[in-house]
């Protein structure tokens, strides 16, 4: 969690680009699903084959309790970061005493 009450799902994925990476979230099923998958389909003769590589975590929010639609993402030195925040009707207010 972050100093907002976000919740910060890290996953390290050097070797992947930007581009070989997917998050998808299903707000019916409370889910978020980061995948990546790196295609290397490179056999010249200096090129060892290197296998697929792939990364699938799905992350259920099972208290219901998070704002899934209004995620975002940074990817920045193979740390993709997902920022989720915490639904509004669900943070601790404070009321004023008048």
């Amino acid at each position: 969690s972050d100093d907002d009450g976000n919740t910060v799902m890290e996953f390290a994925l050097a070797g992947f680009s930007r581009e070989e990476l997917n998050i998808d979230i299903k707000p019916d099923k409370r889910s978020i699903t980061v995948s990546a998958e790196s295609n290397t389909d490179d056999d010249g003769p200096a090129q060892r084959r290197i296998a697929r590589r792939s990364f699938t975590k799905t992350y259920t929010n099972y208290d219901n309790n998070l704002d899934l639609a209004s995620a975002t993402a940074t990817f920045e030195n193979g740390l993709l970061a997902v920022t989720v925040p915490t639904r509004p009707e669900v943070k601790p207010l404070q009321v004023k005493i008048k």
